[in-house]
Parts: C-alpha cells; sequence; structure tokens
C-alpha cells in the first residue's frame, strides 16, 4: 500500500539511542481503548494489535472488523495501535526489550527473519499453519514463512507487473505492450524523448532513485523474471553476481547511457503526467493513480512482466505484510483466534454476486485498492466492475517469487539500493557494482544476529 520501503537497518547503536522517542510515540491509540479491566475474574482479555495503518483510509478500514470483533465477543476484545511505516520495525524491536509489545504484530514480511532471530514472532501452531498453507499461494506462504515455519497470516500482498502509458506507445508506432525484454528497450528507446538541450522529455523506461518500490523492487522483479534471485537458498550469501543479475545490470546501464532513463526523475509524479512510457511497479500503485490522473488515467495499462525470451517461464517479485502473534503475548490462544476470524472466516460480499462470500482481510485489503494471497478471494471481490488493469497483479500470484526475508534483509536491501543506484548515476560499473554487491551483502547475511 505505501511506495516507500526505506527503512534502514536496526543497529546496536541506533536500537539504544531511540528506545526513549520511540518509547513514547508509540503509545498513541490507533482507535478508542476498549475498557481495560481490572484483572478481577470476569473481566476481558484486552489483546493489543501494533500495525502501521495510522490514518486515512487504512485505520478505517482495519478498525471496522476491529470494531465488529468487540461488539460480538465478550471475553476478549481487541484495540489497535499504530505508528508510521518508517517507525514500525524500530518500534517491533524497541518495544520488546522494554516489555510492551504488542500481542498481535504487522510486520512487512521483509523484517520476519529479523524478528524471528530476535524472538519476536511466535511460529503459527500447527493448525494453522496448516490451514495457511492452503488457503494462500505459494509467495504469501513463503514470505510468512522463515526457515520452513510459518509465522502469520498473510495480509497485504503486492506483486509487480508493467505499468505503461497506452497513448505514448501509439504514437511510437507500437501496437501492443512488449513481452520480452528486446521488445522492452525496443520500446524503451522509440518512445523516449528529449529536447534540444538534452533534457529528458519522455522517459521510454522509468528508473527512479526516489524509492525502493522503483530502485529495488523493479530490479529485482526482472531478476525473478530472469530466473535469478537475490539471496542463496540457504540465506548466507548474495546470488545477484549470477548471469541472471549480470543481464538484469546491463539492461538498466543501456537504458540509461542511450538515454530511454533518467534516473534523477520522480517516477510516481513523471508516469501520471505522460513523461515516461513504461515502469515496473507494484499494485497498489493502481488505486493512486487512477485517483490522481482522473480521465487520463485511461490511458493506464498494465502487462505480465517481459522475460527474457519469450518462451521463458514467468516469474516477477511479490513484497506483503503478515498478522503475527509476539512470543511475549500472555494470551497466545486467545490472538490466534482472532487472527483466524479475520482472516480466513467467509462472510457475506455484498458488492459480489448472490451467495459469494470472501474473508474479512480479503474484503479489506481490496476497499483499499490492494490484494491478498487468497486468489479465490480475489477473483470474488474482483469479479464485477473491478477496474482490469489490477487483474495482471492478481493472476501473478501464481508465479511471483517472495522477498528474501533473511535475518539481514533489511540491509541487504539497502546495500543493493545504494549500489543499483551507483550504477545508473555512473559512479559505478556493472563488474564494480556485481562485486560490491556481492562483498557486501554477503558480509551483512552471514553475520549472527
Amino acid at each position: 500500500m505505501t511506495p516507500s520501503h526505506r527503512t534502514g537497518g536496526l543497529s546496536r547503536r541506533h536500537f539504544a539511542l531511540v528506545l526513549p522517542s520511540v518509547l513514547l510515540a508509540s503509545g498513541a491509540s490507533g482507535c478508542a481503548a476498549p475498557h481495560q479491566g481490572t484483572g478481577r475474574p470476569g473481566d476481558p482479555v484486552v489483546l493489543t494489535l501494533l500495525s502501521h495503518y495510522a490514518s486515512g483510509t487504512l485505520k478505517e478500514a482495519l478498525q471496522r472488523p476491529v470494531d465488529e470483533w468487540n461488539a460480538t465477543h465478550d471475553r476478549v476484545k481487541v484495540r489497535t495501535k499504530a505508528v508510521e511505516f518508517t517507525d514500525l520495525l524500530t518500534t517491533f524491536m524497541v518495544r520488546q526489550a522494554a516489555g510492551q509489545g504488542a500481542d498481535i504484530l504487522h510486520p512487512y514480511c521483509l523484517w520476519n527473519g529479523q524478528l524471528v532471530q530476535a524472538r519476536v514472532l511466535r511460529p503459527a501452531p500447527s493448525e494453522y499453519a496448516e490451514e495457511i498453507r492452503r488457503g494462500y499461494g505459494g509467495a504469501a506462504v513463503g514470505a510468512s514463512s522463515v526457515g520452513g515455519k510459518i509465522y502469520g497470516y498473510p495480509t497485504e500482498v503486492q506483486t509487480y507487473a508493467l505499468y505503461y502509458n497506452k497513448r505514448l506507445l501509439r504514437e511510437a508506432g507500437i501496437a501492443r505492450p512488449p513481452r520480452t525484454w528486446r521488445e522492452l528497450e525496443e520500446a524503451a528507446y522509440r518512445t523516449a524523448r528529449r529536447d534540444g538541450y538534452g533534457n529528458t522529455l519522455v522517459q521510454g523506461f522509468g528508473l527512479s532513485t526516489y524509492d525502493d518500490s522503483t530502485t529495488v523492487g523493479q530490479t529485482l522483479a526482472l531478476l525473478n523474471a530472469a530466473g535469478g534471485t537475490f539471496v542463496s537458498a540457504d540465506g548466507r550469501s548474495t546470488a545477484i553476481d549470477s548471469p541472471a543479475g549480470r543481464a538484469v545490470f546491463d539492461l538498466e546501464h543501456r537504458l540509461v547511457v542511450k538515454g530511454a532513463s533518467a534516473p534523477g526523475v520522480n517516477v510516481y509524479k513523471a508516469f501520471q503526467s505522460g513523461q515516461v512510457a513504461m515502469v515496473v511497479s507494484a499494485g497498489w500503485w493502481t488505486g493512486s493513480l487512477k485517483t490522481e490522473m482522473g480521465k487520463d488515467y485511461h490511458d493506464v495499462g498494465v502487462a505480465p512482466l517481459p522475460v527474457p525470451e519469450a518462451d521463458d517461464r514467468r516469474a516477477t517479485l511479490s513484497t506483503g505484510f503478515m498478522l503475527g502473534v509476539n512470543t511475549a503475548s500472555e494470551h497466545p490462544r486467545e490472538a490466534w483466534e482472532f487472527l483466524r476470524w479475520l482472516n480466513t472466516e467467509k462472510v457475506s460480499i455484498k458488492s459480489a454476486k448472490k451467495g459469494a462470500t470472501a474473508t474479512r482481510m480479503s474484503s479489506l485489503q481490496v476497499s483499499v485498492g490492494s490484494l491478498t494471497g487468497r486468489a479465490e478471494d480475489m477473483r470474488t471481490l474482483l469479479s464485477e466492475g473491478s477496474d482490469p488493469n489490477l487483474h495482471p497483479f492478481l493472476d501473478a500470484l501464481a508465479y511471483a517469487v517472495p522477498e528474501p526475508n533473511v535475518a539481514g534483509a533489511q540491509q541487504a536491501k539497502s546495500l543493493l539500493r545504494k549500489n543499483i543506484e551507483a550504477l545508473w548515476t555512473g559512479q559505478q560499473s556493472v563488474d564494480e557494482s556485481l562485486r560490491t554487491i556481492r562483498r557486501q551483502v554477503d558480509q551483512e547475511v552471514s553475520r549472527s544476529w
């Protein structure tokens, strides 16, 4: 849902320095809390749920099912607490160290390895784990797992695809969106435009240093499409210094050098103003574009991510969040009961055909323009009158590859971004970038947390 996942790794020094301010900031409740109880027999159990759904439609969307639960359950109540996304990982870690961890946590799945290593997340009991395996796609289950164990219910799931401007492609004589990297590159050169002074008027393919979604997200999506991975299967080293990784870096380098990409441009603003022909991004962006572009949104199309060769198997990146239970919770059984109710119990859907049902979480995510890893729910909720631009992201749930979530994943991602930007801005060659990433990321993911 959020375009930017720009959070840094939490160093031990930073951990100590931020303790007072984070404890103070995270005390704000995301809603009016139910009666806390006095500790006497008969008082309800009150569970706290900490997320980044801190304001606007996200806060309202989560509060609706929580209010429904509280109105229909006397023995267990839930209250929400929220912080901004940029503070979420730090808040999890600091509150845990201070003995103030929430019962239910809503982490970005990239952090799961770190949270498991720090003994913050509790493995899902076997019956819940099996329920999650059956109900969700492989990428969502993988993102919610560490070391083969499932730690929670997947919630928001974002897959990556190719956004394109139909008008710009049509004006360049291109009849359909590219399906291979060769077609992608040709289309990028044909749609790119510069003025007489060399200033970029239109990027053929949008590369941008604006945030992780465009810098790292699209690079990893292309890497997955080429059959590569960022981190090795055992999670102890990087795997990007491979033929697939080199092919992605060569492609991006050519696009910049030949003038089809201008990484200094904010691609989010440029695309909606018709200054970018194509860009790889996640499905959350669709709702934002529809709101911001108005009638010009009819120029926007979405297609599956191009693959290197026409007969290659499709693959792309998926990122996401999950709801899990804190190891420090005094009421884990009640917490899992609430999560099952929210994430697996089916309810009637008024806007769909008669008799249609979906989970509360799937309805929540679709209401804010997102997806879950429950493909059946998504097809029900998006069946009639929905934006066709969402369907390529739904289809991608079947072949997406989850973001690696080893213990050092957040810092590894930050290092990857730094080196990609150095390549795009001419500070490093392809060889130098791959060597530096291998050295820096290997050191990060192999160290003991």
